[in-house]
């Protein structure tokens, strides 16, 4: 299944992960299980009647914001309760990024790929409780979001790929197609900032090797993506539940 969004006005990088395969030859069903950039702005009061009714077609019953509490409050709030019926704010508490830790001679990947070994640090009582909701058969379907739907949900997702038997080519493929979404969003944000500057390198580009090497690597000190998960509560019941629910 190729790799499309689903538009919606100033939701950029929305999209259903069913249709893509595993290598057993089993497939994410779809309808299922979303990942997005920031759905807070469905709350916006100029979102057509239309588009509401379609977004409720989707039948999203729990999204999941990644976001920490001053973004939310900064960036068009949660996402409207009429969206959905069950709303979880789980923040990834990874150290802010720094600009002056970016270099240019490394070059974005290596930037990326330390700040995701970080979230990986610090957060994963986060990742593993987040992925721990979407384990739950009463949640789906179930979106999960933060501010570009980049990093963070990034993260999320490649792990419940990975967890689902999802091959790690597919991964950074789905991975990847986030940059056109940053593309998307910035012809959008010139129409209404024609001044706006170029965004700093490491939020311009998603390329695969940045999800293929953090992988690689958490792999190589968890023994598996699935023991990292565990070794921060996720349990093996809720692993097979997950194969359960979002697998044909």
């Amino acid at each position: 299944m190729p790799l499309e969004f689903i538009d919606f006005p100033r939701v950029f990088n929305l999209r259903d992960l069913g249709g893509l395969t595993t290598r057993d030859g089993r497939a994410i069903r779809p309808g299922l299980l979303y990942r997005s950039d920031n759905l807070g702005v469905l709350a916006d009061a100029a979102l057509p009647p239309a588009d509401r009714d379609r977004f409720g077609t989707l039948g999203v019953r729990t999204i999941i914001d990644l976001r920490q509490p001053a973004e939310i409050e900064r960036h068009g709030g949660r996402a409207p309760g009429w969206s959905c019926s069950s709303w979880h704010n789980v923040p990834l508490n990874n150290p802010a990024w720094r600009d002056e830790d970016y270099s240019e001679v490394d070059g974005p990947a290596a930037y990326l790929i330390a700040r995701y070994h970080e979230a990986a640090k610090t957060s994963g009582t986060h990742i593993a409780r987040t992925i721990g909701l979407l384990a739950d058969p009463a949640a789906v379907p179930a979106a999960v979001h933060c501010l570009g739907g980049r990093d963070r949900t990034g993260i999320i997702i490649a792990f419940v790929e990975d967890l689902l038997g999802v091959p790690d080519e597919t991964i950074a493929a789905d991975y990847h197609f986030t940059e056109q979404a940053t593309r998307r969003f910035m012809t959008w944000f010139r129409t209404v900032r024609p001044d706006a500057k170029d965004l700093l390198p490491y939020l311009d580009v998603t390329p695969p090797e940045v999800i293929l090497t953090f992988l690689t690597e958490l792999r190589a000190e968890y023994g598996s993506v699935q023991s990292y998960l565990e070794l921060h509560g996720l349990t093996e019941g809720q692993v097979q539940a997950l194969r359960s629910i979002y697998l044909t």
